[in-house]
């Protein structure tokens, strides 16, 4: 049992969409991520996802609408919501979702991380 300090953990994370492993809460993981650019189009036919930023600004794309997220704010996306993050500079993101969900959700690419590291 350690506490965790976001800032510390942030600056090791030197890749864009690429998620890390910072803590597991029973079956639910929170990673970490720093976001840049557009992410592709997906959604998680069986789980839950929450974005909270800790800095910078993040827009969650919908196919009618797009809401964004300063510091401090989270949204969830519902589950079978197809969606698409969007960062048009850096952004730094905290996601809890369960253990095992894959950051494309249903779509395979080079994007798709199957395995978390932590950090």
């Amino acid at each position: 049992m350690e506490k965790l300090n976001l800032g510390e953990k942030f600056a090791l994370i030197q890749e864009h969409w690429s998620p890390r492993l910072a803590a597991r809460v029973n079956d639910t993981d929170v990673k970490l991520a720093k976001l840049q650019g557009e992410f592709i189009w997906h959604h998680h036919a069986e789980q839950d996802e929450l974005f909270l930023v800790v800095a910078g600004r993040l827009g969650i794309e919908f196919r009618d609408r797009t809401i964004w997220l300063d510091p401090g704010e989270l949204l969830v996306v519902p589950r079978g919501v197809e969606h698409r993050p969007v960062a048009p500079a850096e952004v730094h993101v905290l996601l809890v979702e369960p253990r095992g969900t894959l950051n494309t959700g249903n779509v395979e690419s080079e994007r798709t991380v199957s395995e978390v590291e932590p950090i």
